[in-house]
């Protein structure tokens, strides 16, 4: 009986689950142990289903199946544990997951600094990644799998041992998930909706670990098929569905610090690529500079990332990169510059129930009086009330008339329900 390579693996995966005791024995075996019961079971399931395995490709299943489970360690049921959104390993003795957006201490421990590290070359060598992490080299940040995103701090720059937070995918795709979860009203999903097919300028700001790339990657799903649309990314984090997408990734310096393709340089190559649209993970540095020029000579439709507590300190943080590249330009030149080339800020933030929640979607124009950039929340999140378990309810608030940039939708032939920027109360 022939069958296909991944067909196989499957089988042999619904066997051990189904027919024996893998589950249970997996976490409290060895590499080797672990081998052995592959092996049998591999004979075992032969014998059962009348299936001739070739030597070469049981070697490969027994490789790949008890890879899969060694290469987590005692992580594996903290990764499996679809409650917990982060898992944060201080050393080997004091691994720390996030729930519902709290923090608490696990009883899961790693023996020693060695087996931790063990186990973080393992998950490395298992993501496909092509990166290191070494005494020589003790930092990388990387993706598992599943999405998942991994950074690793090795001694000597950790006092307390090896470092790893892992940030697991979250399983998000549509906005009816994003509603199901309070983090937008209907008026707003219309309205994100309709932003992103009128091309109009985004940045999504917020802290760490708010929900900004989650956020992102839905609304993404609402760009049109025809575009040609290029990511640009650290890690990379963001899944677009559409066809025509080129996804690239800087790369870090090699041992002798040579070699360094930063997320400047891949965005400086991507204006020659024909894009109809341009997707940058994070924006950091200098890159913000380019993304503002290029927007300003035609480059339309950018949507871009930036760690900000606020719409407020998100400009001022846009402002702030783009005179950390040393260009000769006045700090008001530039602040108009960049209201002239951004036309929505999108602030996300984690309260303290847990539930994330899109406080401001915000336009903003120059004030010619104060010579300063003055936002105007097209949406706001207001908190009503708050009670002894940290609960939060709250409403979002319009501005009741059409923003600066509502001429962009008429370009596009985007329309609205009758009204709809005249009501002061998202529904």
């Amino acid at each position: 009986m022939e069958m296909d390579y991944g067909d196989l693996k499957q089988i042999v995966h619904q066997y051990l689950i189904k027919k024996t005791e893998f589950l249970k024995v997996k976490d409290n075996m060895n590499d080797d142990q672990l081998r052995v019961f592959v092996d049998k079971a591999l004979t075992n399931l032969c014998v059962d289903e009348r299936i001739d395995i070739p030597t070469s490709t049981r070697i490969m299943l027994i490789r790949e199946l008890v890879s899969a489970v060694v290469s987590l360690g005692p992580l594996r049921p903290l990764i499996e544990d679809k409650t917990i959104t982060e898992i944060m390993i201080n050393g080997p003795s004091a691994i720390y997951v996030q729930r519902d957006g709290k923090i608490t201490l696990t009883d899961v421990k790693f023996g020693s600094n060695e087996q931790l590290v063990h186990t973080i070359q393992k998950i490395l060598a298992g993501s496909g990644s092509n990166r290191r992490v070494d005494e020589s080299s003790p930092y990388v940040d990387f993706s598992l799998p599943d999405g998942s995103r991994v950074n690793v701090l090795l001694p000597p720059c950790s006092l307390v041992g090896p470092v790893v937070t892992i940030r697991k995918f979250a399983d998000i795709n549509t906005l009816d998930s994003l509603l199901a979860r309070g983090m937008m009203s209907k008026k707003m999903a219309v309205f994100l909706i309709a932003a992103m097919k009128a091309k109009l300028n985004i940045v999504f700001c917020g802290a760490t670990g708010t929900g900004k790339t989650t956020t992102l990657n839905v609304l993404s799903r609402h760009l049109p098929d025809h575009e040609r649309i290029i990511t640009i990314e650290d890690t990379p984090e963001l899944r677009l569905l559409q066809k025509h997408v080129v996804s690239l990734q800087s790369k870090p310096a090699n041992i002798e610090g040579k070699g360094a393709i930063t997320i400047r340089d891949l965005f400086v190559n991507s204006l020659r690529m024909r894009p109809d649209r341009i997707i940058i993970g994070e924006i950091r540095s200098g890159e913000m500079l380019d993304m503002i020029e290029s927007i300003s000579s035609g480059h339309s439709g950018a949507l871009a990332i930036v760690h900000a507590e606020s719409p407020h300190d998100c400009v001022s943080r846009m402002v702030t990169m783009m005179l950390m590249t040393g260009i000769q330009l006045s700090t008001e030149t530039i602040t108009r510059q960049v209201v002239r080339a951004i036309d929505l800020i999108v602030h996300i933030e984690l309260f303290p129930d847990g539930v994330r929640r899109i406080t401001h979607i915000s336009d903003f124009t120059f004030d010619e009086a104060t010579k300063e950039p003055k936002l105007e929340h097209v949406f706001e999140f207001i908190q009503d009330t708050m009670d002894e378990n940290g609960a939060v309810t709250g409403h979002w608030e319009m501005i009741g008339h059409k923003p600066s940039f509502y001429n962009k939708f008429k370009k596009k032939n985007i329309s609205f329900p009758e009204g709809f920027f005249e009501t002061k109360v998202g529904e």
